[in-house]
């Protein structure tokens, strides 16, 4: 196993016992932060096997997992729906998941056992079969790979290993440490493209795969959802966002407008989708209305009179939790209805622009706040939550007078991330697929997982970038 380097400023030696005392203080330290690298990290690629889970909508894991194979290494696929099945190409190394939920975690020991896993892919950590996985991966010393939207939305997408979000590393690495990481290095020289969308193909994508679970599932007779709603709700959500994506574009713009020429000063809140992982697994609100009701309580009684509260809609929000009527409804209950705006989904950025400040349970989209030098207030666990950067006031005082965030904190911070955990691409469009798919195998493949590679002086993927864009 190869040797891990003391994070520098991460914990303070203790002052009774000199450092030279305790030669094994700084692996001690490393260990306590990131864990140690299990072994089957440092094999070659021809002794691992990897077992793939669910993936985001589409092609990306199939992608993934034949890049996998032509590096040597023996790819299998769990599947828990026809969807699943359906974007899994490799017939022969596909395995159902036939049972109910509560069957899986020993069906997976199985696995395990029999194939001889040695890494395990999934995308999201939390949602019950991950969850498992997760557990699993800890108890037999497997490496797990964790795929996620990226913390610097829009253009990235995020790789870690152990967990994501609040399972992140990211929770317990201080900002000293990241600094000292960052020494000699000059910060943020590559940028992804400035555009590609991959908003209509993630909705293609979603109905797509609703539609075959919806139809051709039969061989699944033990499957269920993890969400709230049904499959075939989830399928009429999914073709409605996607036909539907005219008109909400012009709705969004009418909305959008009203803010921007308005003149007023605003608070700009970050909504989540209410079956968000994030949302469900590191928030203490059961339903998205929890946390809105109060929002609008406390905007009420601790806002300046003149300033108003305005909603961002998540891209993808259709309206299952009904949240927009529940804001309605309790502003109109408090007497600032006229105060209040929802804006459904669209872009960020101009509303960002404009704002006075953000609150948010612990959506990413709070890092494009933070970029501009907007207070933010979160209100769950998030792995931007540091000191220097997410405000540490009440609601009410935040309300009434935010504290903005360090721009010098803030930059080491992303810094940090583009070294690390972020790499440029997407999941759904093919233009933004290619990018990502360039870069995260060789991660996948690397001994150590990205932020243990950037504590060790091996600057990981922004290398491989650097040479393959020349």
């Amino acid at each position: 196993m190869p040797q891990l380097r003391q994070i520098p400023g991460s914990v303070e030696p203790s002052s009774q016992q000199p450092q030279a005392a305790r030669p094994d203080d700084g692996r001690m330290r490393l260990d306590a932060i990131l864990g140690t690298v299990p072994a089957g990290a440092a094999l070659p690629a021809d002794q691992r096997v990897f077992l793939m889970l669910q993936g985001p909508h589409g092609p990306f894991f199939d992608r993934v997992g034949g890049l996998l194979r032509e590096a040597g290494a023996q790819v299998w696929r769990a599947g828990f729906n026809a969807g699943d099945e359906f974007f899994w190409s490799d017939k022969a190394h596909f395995i159902r998941h036939e049972g109910r939920p509560e069957e899986w975690p020993a069906h997976l020991e199985r696995i395990i056992t029999e194939k001889g896993i040695t890494d395990i892919v999934l995308y999201g950590d939390v949602r019950p079969i991950h969850a498992a996985a997760r557990e699993a991966a800890q108890d037999h010393g497997l490496v797990l790979h964790v795929f996620e939207e990226g913390y610097l939305r829009p253009f990235w997408i995020t790789y870690e290993r152990d967990g994501s979000n609040g399972h992140s590393a990211l929770m317990r690495i201080p900002l000293p440490a990241m600094r000292n990481a960052l020494r000699d290095r000059p910060g943020e020289m590559h940028r992804p493209p400035a555009h590609w969308g991959d908003m209509r193909q993630h909705k293609f994508y979603g109905a797509l795969y609703h539609f075959f679970v919806l139809l051709a599932n039969g061989r699944y007779p033990g499957y269920r959802t993890h969400r709230r709603i049904g499959v075939l709700q989830e399928f009429r959500l999914n073709l409605r966002r996607l036909l539907m994506t005219p008109i909400d574009a012009l709705v969004r713009m009418f909305e959008a407008g009203q803010v921007q020429r308005g003149g007023f000063p605003y608070v700009l809140v970050l909504m989540q989708l209410e079956h968000d992982s994030n949302f469900v697994a590191h928030s203490p609100y059961d339903r998205m209305s929890d946390f809105t009701d109060e929002v609008l309580t406390e905007f009420a009684r601790s806002a300046p009179r003149h300033h108003r509260l305005v909603f961002k809609a998540h891209p993808l929000e259709d309206g299952r939790g009904g949240i927009r009527p529940a804001i309605r409804e309790k502003a109109r209950e408090l007497g600032i209805e006229k105060r209040v705006h929802f804006v459904r989904g669209g872009k960020l950025a101009r509303l960002l622009n404009q704002a006075r400040a953000t609150v948010t349970v612990n959506s990413t989209s709070a890092q494009q706040a933070l970029w501009r030098g907007l207070p933010v207030k979160a209100m769950g666990r998030a792995v931007y939550d540091k000191p220097g950067l997410v405000s540490d006031q009440s609601l009410a005082d935040f309300l009434h007078d935010p504290h903005r965030p360090s721009a010098s904190v803030y930059q080491r911070y992303r810094d940090f991330l583009l070294e690390s955990s972020q790499v440029p691409g997407g999941y759904y469009a093919d233009r933004s697929r290619v990018h990502a798919l360039r870069i995260v195998v060789d991660m996948m493949l690397a001994p150590e997982d990205p932020y243990q590679a950037l504590f060790a002086g091996r600057g990981k993927y922004r290398q491989q970038m650097d040479s393959k864009n020349e």
